[in-house]
């Protein structure tokens, strides 16, 4: 049987994982840089905490862990005869992979909150699992990277949110548009349409506008037993165009009889003003009323970031406030915010883009060669001061290996420069200009470090 992996997931290289290494450090220094700390949940979770958080999509695409053992024990015939897959899941399962971080987060915020500090922030660089139709930009198993301020209701959190997403993006020399619209405006417009019991499925519809368009939307939202007249009602909010000016005057007279309307509407404009007042880099921020991105927990604000070039047009950063999460677990009128990079989604942007600096081509940057045991010999102590001045390098250990193939290897690695011995003399060569000089340890570690 030929090896394979799951589809959906993926091997990496060492080439690959240097140029990873790049994305997570990058958004780790950022997130350090705002005061957020770190901290690790397991990769599977009791079952219980996971359902009914995401929706009835979400709630599908969690990967469902068998018991132990014999996990059909106690399992009437009759009960498999049924095919019920939701109570005979709950009776051969009792945890599942996590499907995000941030309900592990809020399960960890009630578990521990006599050892936290309120206002709480974290941030959190896992694996995460979805049981989804795997497709470009899409996969199984990724990575998110996590920023999250709980115990604040501050919408201060929400404008440095967006600004450390500025800062990683243009570390990252990577333009990108940040989509903002907020869940009470949603709620807001289900009121005025008359359809305030359809929210849920209001906000999953108009989350895939993008994908299978205007009348795709309202086909699913009849569907779903939204009626005809509130259709109607609805048409000019998903068809309106204009500057996030025209569409707040539009927000204002389509919501002015509801209040929750009305109230984010005004949160909306707090955190568009307040960022107009800052400098921010390379993102350019729009309002978008039809921002829904289809979570369940969202109460307030709500952010999605696209990359403003290249071919994949998926979302590779999201967030937002709930308000009541922790609340499901017993903690109640704890309100927080957040964040997630799409770490994959962002590799592939900046691969497709070729935008990974050369510097993170290669994690070796010095290669010691030698084609006789008393120069190897005499090269070790060498390469340890090297490795002591926090040089990476490496040195080939096989003498009996001519010039050219130890000279491939350090090609072949990316390694740019590699030192040899001839007559006790230092030769440094630059792999890439081929240029060579005599040099001693001590120039080789001033000119590389």
């Amino acid at each position: 049987m030929k090896p394979s992996i799951p589809k959906g997931t993926r091997d990496f290289s060492p080439a690959e994982m240097v140029r990873r290494n790049y994305i997570f450090d990058t958004i780790k220094k950022v997130f350090q840089l705002y005061g957020y700390l770190p901290i690790e949940t397991p990769a599977m979770e009791n079952l219980e905490t996971l359902m009914g958080k995401y929706g009835e999509e979400g709630d599908r695409l969690i990967f469902k862990i068998l018991n132990s053992g014999n996990y059909l024990e106690g399992i009437d015939v009759q009960q498999l005869l049924t095919k019920n897959n939701k109570q005979l899941t709950t009776k051969i399962s009792e945890k599942a992979l996590r499907y995000d971080l941030t309900v592990p987060f809020a399960r960890y915020v009630v578990q521990h909150q006599n050892e936290i500090t309120f206002p709480f922030k974290r941030f959190q660089i896992q694996p995460v699992w979805r049981a989804d139709r795997p497709q470009k930009g899409r996969y199984r198993e990724f990575y998110q990277c996590d920023a999250d301020v709980i115990g604040s209701n501050s919408l201060v959190n929400e404008v440095e949110l967006i600004q450390l997403i500025d800062d990683v993006f243009g570390r990252l020399n990577l333009p990108v548009i940040i989509k903002i619209n907020n869940r009470k405006i949603l709620s807001g417009i289900a009121e005025v349409i008359g359809e305030t019991d359809k929210i849920i499925d209001i906000t999953v519809a108009i989350d895939k506008l993008d994908k299978i368009g205007v009348d795709g939307v309202n086909k699913e939202l009849s569907e779903k037993g939204v009626g005809e007249e509130a259709l109607k009602k609805l048409q000019p909010l998903i068809n309106f165009k204009g500057t996030t000016s025209e569409k707040l005057i539009f927000l204002n007279s389509l919501l002015v009889s509801s209040e929750i309307g009305l109230k984010g509407i005004e949160e909306v404009e707090y955190i568009f003003n307040t960022l107009n007042n800052l400098q921010l880099g390379t993102c350019n921020l729009e309002l978008d009323i039809t921002l829904a991105r289809g979570l369940n927990y969202y109460t307030g604000a709500i952010i999605e970031v696209k990359a403003n070039a290249g071919t994949l047009t998926s979302s590779i950063c999201g967030g937002g406030r709930y308000d009541d999460l922790t609340g499901i677990f017993g903690l109640l009128n704890v309100s927080g915010v957040g964040i997630s990079f799409g770490a994959d989604r962002i590799y592939d942007v900046l691969n497709e883009l070729n935008l990974f600096p050369e510097s993170v081509s290669s994690s070796t940057k010095l290669l010691f060669v030698a084609f006789n045991e008393k120069d190897q010999s005499d090269m070790l102590p060498l390469l340890a001061m090297v490795r002591k001045a926090r040089i990476n390098s490496e040195i080939y250990p096989n003498t009996k290996a001519d010039a050219k193939k130890q000279f491939n290897y350090a090609e072949s690695k990316n390694i740019p420069f590699v030192v040899s011995v001839k007559e006790g003399i230092l030769i440094l060569k630059n792999i890439v200009s081929g240029e060579k000089e005599e040099i001693s340890i001590e120039k080789i570690i001033e000119k590389l470090k």
